[in-house]
């Protein structure tokens, strides 16, 4: 598997001038930064040698002109750090706002063009922690961590160069304790690592008890389960504890035991040091800016743990958010153009197989077709395969065997949005959006007029009910719906459709929700809802489909009946039955 600082890399290439001039700035800042204990060693130098300090040497020999030279120096270098502080702060934090921006549009894109059935097998709350925690923990490291880690190289690099340049005879006591400390943040790191990949799918688990609670708080409350869930959730929120716990241990050691490796260092250079300087093999200045640089090298180090930990956790984020993005999408659009306007309806579906992942066939060798602006009905007992028949033909699904075709061209041709965009669904689990009830109807239709509004409504049966609400149309539904009665849903669900004025319409149990009185005034609309187009009806309420032109009669995934309701009565068969069981006259 790829590491992920080098999936990070791979996905910032587009972003790399930015990258250029923050890590720039950072590199220059700190190169300013370091300064101060070079001039605290020219000014000793100053005062001690006088007329052979190194600033006599280009031309400036009083002791005033001296100073003056070094104190403007100071002033340059300190603006000039500071100048680099504001601008490295500025580029990193910027920097990090529009990755992380960028990202999660990228991550919850490709989400959205994933199958239904990479949503069955991850949870929503492990999705949500992916497109929020993790991604938030990345921007967390883009935004300082980077910055630390490239001013940190910055300094070793700089000291180092500096000390074996002025004294080589000292300088490898001060650099004694770096290949330790790599060494010891090197197997810290592949320590750390899959404890924090844990954490991070805790984090995920905690997160996904949650939101699935908060979803069904009203079984959770209708059950009295209220300290069963709270229970549920102390007990994902203490595993996330304790793997958390873990990854602490781990890292809260690594700063002591590196202080301690530092120590070793430092008191070396400056005792030894101390003694050069004495006996004259090593001048004043220079001693005194070794002891004031060597805290510049080492002690940086010990903040090497807690940029190693923002790392660490960056790094498991950043594995999850890629993941996602590296899942294929298994159902590509195709490459075919279809206009709505010139979309007749004419549904043909031969030979059609299907099964969901690791389960038995729901569809076989199924085969029916839908004339152009004509009505079918699909009816069957619960798990013959009629919801999934509908899916297959919006391509939630990709089949597994046979073909469809619409207006003679196969589906897995056409393009994704055009495909999609001439379908009504009118979903028996009906969805609605936190907003206001125009707000629901119009989704998908954005530019619709009220005029239209209103028509499909009325069309909907559902005016009526939304002109005695407080604010009518602006009324707030609440999130999914919740302050509507599931009829009101399910009205709103079917004008949602109608103003989208597609030339196929698929009810899939459009009516299961409202009570006799709505569904006998939604069937006299039928014959103005179906007019001039394909409408595919699946039905439990057998009087919903009475007059469409052909009904099929699903069971066990295929078509065992097929033709129209005084047709399918005469035969005395599987959909007599079912007619038989709803007027009340069988039991069976």
């Amino acid at each position: 598997m790829t590491h992920p600082l080098i999936r990070l890399f791979q996905y910032s290439i587009a972003y790399g001038d930015r990258i250029g001039w923050a890590s720039l700035s950072s590199v220059l800042n700190k190169f300013f930064d370091l300064a101060p204990p070079y001039l605290i060693g020219m000014a000793v130098d100053v005062v001690v040698k006088r007329n052979d300090s190194l600033i006599a040497q280009v031309g400036i020999t009083s002791i005033q002109g001296q100073l003056v030279v070094l104190s403007l120096l100071t002033l340059l270098i300190w603006g000039l750090e500071s100048l680099f502080e504001y601008i490295y702060q500025r580029l990193w934090r910027n920097l990090a706002q529009t990755i992380q921006h960028d990202l999660r549009l990228d991550t919850y894109d490709h989400l959205q063009q994933l199958e239904l059935g990479f949503f069955e097998e991850h949870s929503t709350g492990t999705l949500l922690s992916i497109l929020n925690d993790d991604i938030n923990q990345l921007e967390r490291f883009l935004d300082s961590g980077a910055n630390q880690i490239l001013q940190f190289l910055t300094t070793v690099v700089v000291v180092s160069s500096t000390f074996i340049a002025l004294a080589p005879q000292v300088s490898w006591m001060a650099m004694i304790p770096i290949p330790f400390i790599l060494w010891g943040s090197i197997a810290f790191q592949r320590r750390l690592a899959p404890r924090y990949a844990d954490v991070r799918e805790k984090a995920g688990l905690v997160n996904s008890r949650l939101a699935n609670n908060l979803s069904g708080i009203a079984t959770i409350k209708s059950f009295t389960a209220e300290p069963y869930e709270r229970q549920r959730v102390n007990l994902d929120s203490e595993a996330y504890r304790r793997s958390n716990y873990r990854a602490i241990v781990l890292s809260s050691a690594f700063v002591p035991l590196i202080r301690f490796i530092i120590l070793i260092g430092f008191t070396s250079t400056l005792f030894i040091g101390g003694l050069q300087a004495a006996n004259g093999s090593l001048s004043v200045g220079t001693y005194g800016f070794m002891v004031f640089i060597v805290q510049r090298l080492l002690w940086p180090f010990t903040q090497l743990g807690e940029t190693l930990d923002q790392y660490q956790r960056a790094m498991a984020s950043t594995n999850r958010v890629m993941n996602v993005l590296d899942t294929p999408i298994t159902i590509p659009s195709g490459h075919d153009s279809l206009p709505i306007q010139q979309v007749k309806g004419h549904l043909q579906l031969q030979g059609v197989s299907f099964a969901y992942h690791g389960r038995n066939p729901v569809l076989q060798n199924l085969s029916l077709e839908v004339l152009a602006g004509q009505t079918i009905g699909i009816v069957g007992v619960t798990g013959s395969g009629k919801s999934t028949l509908v899916k297959l033909i919006l391509r939630f699904y990709e089949l597994q065997e046979g073909h469809i075709w619409l207006d003679g061209v196969n589906i897995q041709d056409l393009r994704l949005n055009d495909l999609r965009r001439c379908i009504g669904w009118v979903s028996q689990d009906v969805f609605l959006f936190h907003g206001t009830v125009a707000e629901n109807i119009t989704y998908g239709s954005f530019d619709a007029t009220p005029d239209k509004i209103i028509q499909a409504a009325r069309l909907a049966e559902a005016h009526e009910f939304i002109s005695q609400l407080p604010q009518g149309y602006d009324t707030i539904v609440g999130e999914r719906g919740q302050k509507l009665s599931g009829g009101q849903r399910q009205r709103l669900a079917i004008a949602r459709a109608l103003l989208k004025d597609p030339p196929i319409l698929i009810l899939d149990e459009a009516t299961s929700a409202v009570d006799n009185e709505t569904e006998a005034a939604i069937q006299r609309s039928l014959k103005y809802i179906t007019a001039n187009r394909t409408t595919v009806a699946i039905a439990h309420r057998l009087s919903t489909i009475r007059h469409a032109h052909c009904i099929y009669v699903m069971d066990n995934g295929r078509v065992v009946e097929q033709g129209t309701h005084e047709e399918l009565i005469s035969i005395q068969g599987v959909y007599n039955n079912l007619w038989q069981v709803q007027l009340g006259l069988s039991s069976e």
